[in-house]
């Protein structure tokens, strides 16, 4: 009787591989979300772009999101369609955006009839303009307005795939290991920001000849391989809703009034707050922070020629990369202590050579790619910390001291190292991991919190509020810190010599702002009982 009642979700191995395949989805979004935030430089030296078109172009993935509202509808459709129709629909809209957007750095845009219009054209919008909010403005490059079109039209898909992810490792985990699932599908697809940083200069520049849409039609043919994922992923989540008879899209359809029962609760207001302090002190600053380690680490070019200055090293390191992100994550699953620490000595080991390479290449891509790693492995173990334990606000609060420690040493104590060839470089990567593992603190204590705080039936609703309250700090802080950059190094023509304290401190004092809330959220949490300390994971 019990063989008959079995479903996928009962199988461990089923609902992993469900995860693996919307985690390998989000990866691929992961490396194109930031496919030009690597080769900043050549976009100023090859399309004219200065910080703040580059701003401004990289804050236009959340505009829709933001100002059309999308992301809300999103929601709604998640809640009444259910996850797989939005998981498939999520991929196309990415790909659409992602062709866009390739086709805007192409070539063969450079005088076309669509540059000579977008030049002419979009220089004013009425409302926007004088909101200050407007998505283009007089005198930004054409390529970079068309650039954003498609961006925006990538971050409706983007964030869209994200509220369905979140929404389906509910379904696939509830009651199980939750914050494990979310914090491993985190992990995984944030290897795509390392991926990004190594692949894209690579195919910018291979063959010598500086080409920037080489590097985003590599993030399209990785979209392509996302929307494959989904379909698998779509087969596997109608064959779970056969077993068990659920029908997502037919059972508590969304009524708007069921948003009151959202807005109302000041965990959910907490919450939301504290997501978007978090993700705009990291994700704006991804796009800038190869550039500003170009500003201020002293590099010197390999020899031509020489192994550092091939394509080869490239692919071993990407290889490496890896190696220390599979032992350190395989790691958290062994029982014998044999192999649990052998895996961890194999993954410091890769990841000192990682490093080593990195340096060795005098890249501040290849030295940014360490981002993840470090999240890779810890991640998991938060992750299984509060399934068991709880303390998900309590990890909160100390993920925001560190995002405070990390951000105010890059706008402080890196650039007193200029000078020093290996000093500034180790800084640097202690910072850039130690940063990395801040960010890890989210998925596996935050996300998890959201079916704590709101019914089931509009779980997809609470996370698309949220994401979209996270869209205005995704949209907003991209573009203060090219404005600010640009309006901080008056006559600064020279990429690389750009000075970054002050955009720095203004994503430092996120960090403050997120300690404040996070503290208040513990106070909320034991006063109210919403159960963010408890374990996921009851005995």
């Amino acid at each position: 009787m019990q063989q008959q009642t079995k479903t996928l979700r009962d199988s461990a191995a089923m609902r992993w591989t469900a995860l693996l395949l919307l985690a390998l989805a989000m990866f691929c979004a992961y490396i194109f979300m930031d496919i030009l935030s690597p080769i900043k430089d050549l976009m100023e030296s090859t399309r004219g772009w200065d910080s703040t078109a580059f701003g401004t172009m990289q804050g236009s993935e959340t505009f829709l999101n933001v100002f059309v509202f999308f992301l809300i509808f999103a929601g709604i459709i998640l809640d009444k369609m259910g996850v797989r129709f939005t998981a498939l629909l999520s991929g196309a809209v990415m790909l659409v955006g992602a062709l866009i957007k390739w086709y805007a750095v192409d070539d063969a845009f450079i005088g076309s009839g669509l540059e000579t219009w977008f030049t002419n054209n979009l220089n004013y919008i009425p409302g926007f303009d004088e909101l200050g909010v407007s998505p283009f403005y007089a005198g930004m490059p054409a390529s970079a307005k068309v650039a954003a079109v498609g961006f925006m039209i990538f971050g409706c898909g983007c964030e869209m795939a994200g509220i369905t992810v979140s929404r389906g490792i509910v379904k696939w985990f509830k009651g199980r290991e939750t914050a494990l699932a979310m914090g491993s599908e985190m992990a995984l697809a944030r290897l795509g920001v390392a991926t990004c940083m190594i692949f894209s200069p690579f195919f910018a520049k291979l063959g010598g000849n500086v080409s920037v849409s080489r590097s985003v039609a590599f993030g399209v043919v990785l979209l392509m391989i996302a929307l494959i994922m989904l379909v698998v992923y779509f087969f596997m989540d109608r064959k779970l809703d056969a077993q068990t008879g659920e029908a997502e899209e037919k059972d508590d359809p969304f009524k708007i009034s069921d948003l009151g029962q959202i807005l109302t609760s000041s965990g959910f207001w907490l919450v939301a707050l504290l997501c978007v302090l978090y993700y705009s002190a990291i994700f704006p600053f991804q796009k800038y922070a190869v550039n500003m380690l170009q500003c201020n680490l002293t590099f010197t070019a390999p020899e031509a020629g020489s192994f550092w200055a091939g394509t080869s090293v490239t692919i071993i390191q990407y290889v490496i990369m890896l190696v220390v992100a599979a032992a350190a994550f395989a790691s958290n699953f062994m029982k014998k202590p044999a192999l649990k620490y052998g895996l961890l000595c194999l993954a410091v080991v890769s990841l000192v050579a990682f490093c080593y390479m990195g340096y060795m290449r005098q890249s501040a891509e290849t030295i940014f790619a360490v981002f993840p790693l470090l999240a890779v492995g810890i991640t998991p173990i938060l992750g299984s910390y509060v399934d068991h334990k709880g303390k998900a606000a309590t990890m909160l609060v100390l993920g925001s001291l560190l995002l405070i420690g990390c951000h105010l040493t890059f706008a402080f104590v890196l650039p007193a190292f200029k000078g020093s060839a290996v000093g500034g470089v180790v800084i640097a990567y202690v910072t850039i991991l130690v940063l990395g593992a801040s960010f890890s603190l989210v998925p596996a204590s935050l996300w998890p919190s959201v079916p704590k705080l709101v019914d089931e039936k509009i779980i997809g609703s609470a996370y698309a509020l949220i994401f979209w309250i996270q869209n205005i700090g995704l949209w907003l802080f991209p573009l203060l810190i090219g404005k600010v950059l640009d309006k901080t190094n008056p006559g600064v023509t020279d990429a690389t010599q750009y000075d970054y304290t002050w955009p720095l401190v203004m994503l430092a004092s996120l960090g403050v702002a997120a300690l404040l809330l996070g503290l208040v959220l513990k106070v909320v949490d034991k006063k109210k009982g919403l159960g963010l300390e408890e374990p996921n994971i009851k005995a």
